[in-house]
């Protein structure tokens, strides 16, 4: 193995943490097989048995870590906005059932004063103003 071609592995592993590979798809996870087909060669062409490849190996599998550790921040983010959407659908359902309540509320209320009022309370202007009264024009 020549040092170009651990060149070539080298640069294709820089573009897979990039996130820019010109072979295999984005957002492909770091793997050796992963950095062999973007560097061109054949998948599996990087083996653990090669005392060339322990350093890139080595490399391959600290960016692999790398690699995963801002998904894990994404899920324990991702499932604490889900909890707190469910917390405020519940306090939105109770909002709207307490307006709803007190709007029920309203409507008795309104019919009774309109029950009180029609019965015993006699308004002080009539339907017709005291002009159109007939009575007051004799």
């Amino acid at each position: 193995m020549n040092e170009d071609s651990l060149t070539e592995y080298r640069t294709a592993l820089n573009r897979l943490k990039d996130g820019q590979p010109k072979i295999v798809p984005k957002g492909t996870k770091i793997t050796r097989d992963a950095v062999s087909l973007e560097a061109g060669r054949g998948k599996g062409s990087i083996k653990k048995s090669r005392p060339v490849f322990s350093q890139l190996i080595a490399d391959i599998e600290a960016a692999a870590a790398e690699q995963s550790l801002p998904r894990r921040g994404v899920e324990q983010q991702s499932d604490r906005l889900k909890s707190e959407i469910k917390e405020l659908r519940a306090q939105l359902d109770a909002a709207l059932s307490r307006e709803m309540s007190l709007v029920y509320e309203l409507f008795e209320v309104k019919h009774a004063l309109a029950k009180i009022t029609s019965s015993k309370v006699i308004p002080i202007r009539g339907r017709n103003s005291a002009a159109d009264d007939p009575k007051l024009h004799d």
